[in-house]
């Protein structure tokens, strides 16, 4: 049986601590708010999954849907949207982000 794509991208988010779904990849984003949001993770230190909704395209009609946010990249941590570019940004400009990977890749290590 084919897994309902809202049942791909749930069980995406809860294997995946820390998620970015964005256009292209890390070592090539797709598009500038992707790269913005890369940089600004990847200066975080730890790993992170990612999901290029290019190669996607049912979950990239079906994300926006599920997590009633209409854009890309979107990044979840520890199964909670964040947000957008505009919200990693603002995170990262002021520290937050960084404690929050943090705090969530070291609640994870020993799930590898």
């Amino acid at each position: 049986m084919i897994m309902d794509i809202t049942e791909k991208i749930k069980n995406q988010i809860a294997k995946n601590p820390i998620l970015i779904y964005m256009k292209g990849s890390p070592n090539l984003p797709s598009c500038g708010f992707s790269a913005q949001a890369i940089k600004a993770l990847s200066a975080c230190g730890e790993r992170f999954a990612y999901i290029d909704i290019l190669q996607n395209n049912d979950i990239r009609m079906e994300l926006p849907k599920y997590a009633n946010w209409p854009t890309f990249p979107q990044l979840w941590i520890d199964g909670k949207l964040i947000g957008g570019c505009d919200i990693i940004m603002e995170m990262y400009r002021n520290g937050e982000l960084q404690k929050l990977i943090k705090v969530t890749a070291e609640k994870y290590k020993n799930r590898e």
